[in-house]
């Protein structure tokens, strides 16, 4: 096997589903109690921004919540991440902060992160670990009503798709972990990565829509394979 020199990690909900957060396109997940147009639009939090923040902030709660830690697949991609002397970008859906806490450095939250919170007026963005409401002030521009959770809503362009893609361009290896195979430009990668000439695998609980597109899948709970695959992982 060629020497690995550069690698592309893409998680989704999947890998954080045993850290106790609930997936959203599964059978019991958040999409099938609430309605994505009534509170993960740009239109929703014009119409009802309390109704949006009180979900967002249900979802901080959980994530602050003793809990919510880590599981092996984010200690592990972590673990690999520091041993790698190679090119290493993990790039997440998730808006949890648990591959930081697990200690991974070279990231992107592609859709945001649900710890922080953007200001409509100046566009500072700011760590918020408690409540976000109508009456807060921003800390940078000192102006109130204008905060909202610094996450990627359904019409909004995700986050730092440039450097992703360039990335992509160059990777010898992606790996998608817990990934449902069914938002883009995410589900996109893949392809992307083929085109560069990248190895590609895919870890995930079942097949995602995309799975015929991987030369390499294994099937299983996040928190056993994907150690077990990153231990046995031969970079050259």
């Amino acid at each position: 096997m060629a020497e690995t020199r550069s690698i592309v990690v893409l998680t989704g909900a999947g890998i954080s589903r045993e850290s106790g957060l609930h997936t959203f396109r599964d059978a019991d997940g958040i999409w099938a109690t609430v309605k994505v147009e009534e509170v993960a639009t740009p239109e929703a939090f014009a119409r009802d921004p309390v109704r949006v923040q009180e979900f967002y902030n249900a979802r901080r709660r959980g994530l602050v919540g003793a809990d919510v830690a880590p599981n092996p697949a984010h200690l592990a991609l972590a673990e690999f991440e520091a041993g790698f002397a190679g090119d290493f970008l993990l790039v997440t859906q998730n808006i949890d902060d648990l591959h930081e806490r697990a200690g991974s450095r070279n990231m992107i939250h592609m859709h945001g992160e649900l710890l922080k919170a953007r200001c409509g007026f100046c566009g500072n963005t700011a760590g918020w670990r408690n409540d976000l409401g109508a009456g807060d002030v921003c800390p940078a521009c000192g102006k109130a009503g204008g905060m909202r959770p610094h996450v990627v809503w359904f019409g909004e362009m995700p986050f730092e798709m440039d450097r992703i893609y360039a990335a992509l361009e160059e990777c010898d290896l992606f790996v998608s972990i817990g990934t449902s195979g069914n938002v883009y430009p995410a589900a996109g990668f893949v392809q992307a990565a083929r085109m560069a000439g990248a190895r590609t695998v895919e870890l995930n609980l079942e097949p995602s829509e995309g799975a015929t597109l991987f030369e390499e899948a294994i099937y299983g709970p996040a928190g056993t394979v994907v150690p077990d695959w990153f231990a046995a992982l031969d970079t050259g």
